[in-house]
């Protein structure tokens, strides 16, 4: 089979290299999103009997939920290369022609974080994806001139966390969009039961079903919390993990029983004490909490709102009275003023 190139830019060596030890190496062997699954299974059956290369899809949904391990699986799948790269990495179009000139018929490209592609790379993808040519410039000026170039038939997966920030004649040429989801705690117990398994970490029932459901959801943040727990796990508790372990351990994470971290305090406390509960704009709780907002809006608000701690509104953001008992405190009788956004 093919070598399969995987590579994640933004993650550190150490992270990088956790991250693919616990990936499936089957599509059979992912854990959850049923119906996404499904989907790329009969695509990728469809494909290969026809002897045609996959058609582009799309994932979107928050981060860690799967969105690279899947593009990697289809890889595999199909017997072809992955090569990948993100939207921010790629400056010129003369990186594009770098990637869509070296890959061979019916290569995945993977591109993270496409919607941040700039506006004039996206349009230079649109003869690539559907007329499979690319038109290099060699000349700049009053004389400038432009030779068209064809590619290998080759499939964009294209992943975001901001699907409405994709332009609609980018969208319109995926031929699969889906959407992944937050997993439920019983799918995140099977995948800390199967990584423990990877990490040789004895670990009972009780112990992954705690880990489980401080997940966000996420698979990615279960594995993190499980290398977290193990390690504590094995200075104190002699290398297992129980249920009790799990609890202690999570303990000194500062992770809550719904899965919440310090952040996550940070952002609804500062909104509920600071601003009377909102509504109160993205880009004042991130001065007020020193995080970047797009980062607030791509990775705390989605588990947030999901579990009902936070509302986001034309007005700006609002704790609900869920947030103030998590905390001890008597929510509002009347709504608060709105503040500046």
């Amino acid at each position: 089979m093919p070598r399969v190139e995987v590579t994640t830019p933004d993650a550190l060596p150490e992270e990088r290299n956790a991250e693919s030890a616990l990936r499936p190496s089957r599509l059979d062997e992912f854990i959850g999103q049923p119906q996404v699954k499904a989907s790329l299974q009969i695509a990728i059956d469809a494909a290969k009997a026809r002897g045609e290369q996959l058609d582009h899809i799309l994932f979107f949904g928050p981060p860690g939920l799967g969105k690279t391990t899947l593009a990697m699986l289809m890889a595999k799948e199909m017997g072809v290369e992955l090569r990948t790269s993100s939207g921010p990495v790629l400056e010129r179009p003369g990186d594009l022609v770098g990637l869509l000139t070296g890959l061979a018929p019916g290569d995945l490209l993977f591109i993270d974080e496409i919607h941040r592609l700039r506006p004039v790379l996206e349009e230079f993808l649109y003869s690539a994806m559907e007329d499979f040519r690319v038109d290099v410039r060699i000349a700049d000026g009053p004389n400038a001139q432009t030779i068209p170039m064809s590619v290998e038939r080759f499939t964009l997966v294209g992943a975001t966390t901001r699907f409405g920030q994709l332009t609609p004649p980018m969208r319109a040429r995926f031929g699969l969009v889906e959407r992944l989801n937050f997993y439920p705690p019983e799918e995140l117990r099977l995948i800390v039961l199967r990584s423990a398994g990877i990490l040789k970490v004895p670990i009972d029932e009780n112990g992954a079903t705690e880990i489980a459901k401080r997940s966000r959801g996420t698979p990615r943040v279960a594995n993190r919390l499980l290398r977290r727990v193990r390690d504590y796990a094995q200075v104190r508790a002699g290398g297992a993990i129980s249920g009790a372990v799990a609890l202690e351990a999570l303990a000194r994470l500062n992770v809550d029983e719904f899965g919440l971290d310090d952040m996550d305090a940070l952002i609804l406390t500062t909104i509920i004490e600071k601003f009377g509960g909102g509504p109160v704009g993205l880009g004042t709780v991130a001065a007020a909490v020193g995080e970047d907002s797009g980062t607030l809006e791509d990775v705390y608000e989605p588990y947030l709102i999901q579990q009902g701690f936070l509302e986001r509104t034309p007005r700006g953001r609002v704790a609900t009275p869920h947030a103030y008992r998590r905390f001890g405190m008597t929510p509002p009788a009347v709504q608060p003023t709105i503040f500046d956004r």
